[in-house]
């Protein structure tokens, strides 16, 4: 119909006539009367078109090779652009998209790849945005969706996230310890101040025992204290009895005083003295 005079164009699109092989503008959503064989008019549709990259083999960096696929979201802002600036621009699109992907995860890590992929997205979006303006086309998103790993190094990754687990289990383990350790420090000192405190622990232990199993116990710690009373008895009733039997001891005589004046009288060794 747009040879013959008459065009509708729909509300997402945009009509560029063309009259005589040149530019006559754009036509907005509506009927359009124009010069029958002389005007041609290309419908430009303006809504967002879906197109997935395909998977492509990249070396990253550090020499891993591994398989990406992402899908990028963009749209046609200019329909002149659109018709004149490029011939297929869907095809264009895709082509500097598989490019452009290559290019960035590449010159990545793989780690970067794996657990920063918002900042490689952002920078690959922002490549093809500024590549597709002059075509007319404004690209606002793209998603790396799929990343093949090796399967070496698949398990790799695997032994290491089993490796970090395991050490921070053991580091709240060890923290754990140590806590208890200080908690029973505390209850020990606090038993030592108060002796009933342990006896009453004891009881409680009993009971919490035989809530779950109906037996007959033998505690040791009772029988112990008492052995250690009757020991301390009969240890304070031989003492008594003890110190009863042994022999008394001989006390030295007092020395004699002198003569009348005080003074000691004169002697030797071998005998008296005489007048």
């Amino acid at each position: 119909m747009p040879n013959l005079g008459v065009a509708i164009v729909r509300q997402y699109e945009r009509g560029v006539v063309f009259r005589l092989g040149r530019l006559r503008g754009v036509r907005k959503p509506g009927i359009h009367f124009m010069i029958p064989l002389s005007d041609r008019m290309w419908k430009v549709s303006l809504r967002t078109v879906t197109m997935p990259v395909p998977s492509q083999q990249v070396i990253t960096r550090d020499n891993v090779s591994i398989g990406v696929a992402a899908v990028a979201y963009f749209r046609r802002v200019d329909a002149v652009k659109a018709i004149v600036e490029i011939e297929n621009v869907g095809a264009a699109v895709g082509q500097i998209a598989q490019t452009t992907v290559r290019n960035i995860v590449g010159r990545s890590l793989l780690d970067q790849v794996l657990t920063d992929t918002h900042t490689l997205n952002l920078a690959i979006r922002e490549i093809l945005d500024g590549i597709t303006q002059q075509w007319g086309v404004s690209v606002f998103l793209v998603e790396l969706k799929d990343i093949e790993l090796p399967v070496t190094m698949q398990r790799a990754m695997a032994r290491q996230a089993e490796a970090e687990r395991e050490k921070r289990a053991k580091i709240i383990a060890a923290e754990g310890e140590a806590l208890s350790a200080g908690r029973l420090g505390e209850a020990a000192d606090v038993i030592a101040d108060h002796p009933i405190a342990l006896q009453l622990r004891n009881l409680q232990i009993l009971a919490e025992i035989a809530a779950e199993k109906n037996s007959t116990i033998v505690f040791p710690a009772q029988f112990l204290d008492s052995a250690r009373a009757v020991t301390r008895f009969i240890a304070d009733e031989n003492r008594p009895a003890a110190q009863a039997s042994s022999p008394p001891v001989a006390l030295a005589p007092p020395a004699r005083s002198g003569g009348r004046d005080g003074n000691p009288s004169p002697t030797s060794a071998e005998g008296r003295t005489t007048s």
